[in-house]
């Protein structure tokens, strides 16, 4: 089995026809090397097998996220995609550009290196995203090493570097890879239980998501050996309500980038944020508290934006770290600290404490203006029962006295009435 929902397995030989019938679809529409082509990102045969095929004929790949919240027009433009397959439809149409457009000067680039690339947009939380433009060729050149592998659930999708990563791990090294019907807890977890996943790639929200679910002890996850987490920081209440849930499965911080990919990591314990980041290919330093990587497999630039590679190749993460000897624990975006009249707050941490609360289900904590003292903590929270704002600010400020210092407390707090999870499962801050 190589990919598919709980009824539909296939085969290793399915995608390699699928590929081939993807080339002959490319013979009618004149899609060759250098040409731009946007399509969904899904766990599908035909996602998967149009994105090789792309690679194939030395083309640009752009996997699209779900139209769902997403500007589709504006990412075929900032793509300056030539085609686009859209969700559910099995030909492909012209994108119409401005007369006289010019080709991106990276894009020339792959064509002079006769190379396939691929576009990965960041997540933009704070703004228009930037769209990362990626030689594919040499990207797939850190999984040349045959490596052993497991039955891994497919979670992140194509557009996110997270599910590239997964995808190019497994079919590199010969696994399987399992995709659930939706990405609720539920349909994760009934996936696991019937097809033995064993390594399942998530990130921290939706864990915080299967602990409110409880769906650790409504299913039998007894295959599962390791989960790995990352796309954001870990908050410490929700990793150690997961260890103490999976007591015998490995769990593993992984970090990365849009920019630079996937590193290799190791964490200190299954109760730990302490972890080390690097392997083969990648440098790392830090500089003012914050973590600098340099990678073989770093994109070639951004379309839209300025390089964020210094001189010798470093590209600052914009995230601050904390050293203890050869450890480190990432403690969140430079951008995201809150200063209030000098002291800095993580809203990470604030967050966490605010998730061991009884009858919080979500939290999104980020600085607000403040004349007097420049910023003050304010929280967004999503409650499992009906509960006043009075009510919950009296029992947060309780609650929060021992565990945070004054200042960290939320001055402004408001009730939400919808999810505070982006669509790829982050806090939206």
């Amino acid at each position: 089995v190589l990919t598919g929902a709980i009824d539909s397995p296939i085969s290793y030989l399915d995608l390699a026809n699928e590929i081939d019938r993807w080339n002959r679809e490319f013979l009618k529409v004149s899609i060759c090397e250098g040409k731009v082509v946007a399509f969904p990102a899904q766990y599908n045969l035909a996602s998967i097998g149009l994105l090789f095929a792309l690679a194939d004929c030395q083309a640009i790949a752009v996997p699209l996220p779900s139209r769902k919240g997403n500007d589709i027009g504006l990412l075929l433009e900032l793509a300056d995609a030539d085609f686009h397959l859209d969700e559910g439809k099995d030909e492909f149409s012209w994108v119409q550009k401005p007369v006289g457009r010019q080709r991106p000067s990276l894009y020339v680039k792959l064509d002079e290196s006769c190379s396939p690339g691929i576009v990965l947009f960041t997540s933009g939380t704070t703004g228009q995203p930037k769209v990362a433009v990626h030689n594919f060729a040499q990207l797939c050149t850190r999984y040349a090493v045959a490596r052993s592998t497991s039955r891994m659930l497919g979670f992140m999708q194509m557009d996110h570097i997270g599910g590239v990563n997964t995808l190019l791990f497994i079919l590199s090294h010969g696994g399987s890879l399992v995709s659930p019907r939706s990405r609720t807890p539920q349909d994760v977890c009934e996936v696991i239980q019937q097809h033995g996943v064993e390594v399942l790639p998530v990130s921290p929200t939706f864990i915080n998501l299967m602990l409110i679910a409880g769906v650790f002890e409504k299913y039998d996850l007894s295959s599962l050996k390791r989960i790995t987490y990352g796309s954001e920081p870990m908050p410490e209440s929700v990793l150690h309500r997961l260890a103490s849930a999976l007591p015998n499965v490995e769990l593993l911080q992984t970090y990365g980038t849009t920019e630079v990919g996937i590193l290799k990591s190791k964490s200190r314990d299954n109760h730990s944020l302490w972890m080390k980041v690097g392997g083969d290919g990648f440098e790392t330093k830090i500089v003012d508290g914050r973590l600098y990587i340099k990678a073989e497999t770093a994109m070639l630039g951004y379309l839209n934006a300025p390089s964020p590679f210094d001189e010798e190749g470093f590209m600052d993460t914009g995230d601050q770290v904390e050293l203890h000897g050869e450890w480190l624990r990432i403690l969140g975006r430079k951008s995201e600290t809150i200063n209030v009249g000098g002291q800095k707050v993580s809203p990470v941490e604030v967050e966490s404490v605010l998730l061991e609360m009884p009858n919080v289900l979500e939290v999104a904590v980020k600085a607000e203006y403040h004349p007097m003292v420049g910023q003050v903590v304010s929280a967004q929270v999503r409650l499992s029962d009906t509960e006043s704002l009075r009510e919950f600010k009296q029992r947060m400020r309780l609650f929060c006295l021992d565990r945070l210092p004054q200042y960290a407390i939320p001055v402004k707090v408001a009730l939400a009435d919808s999810s505070l999870i982006t669509d790829r499962f982050k806090r939206a801050r």
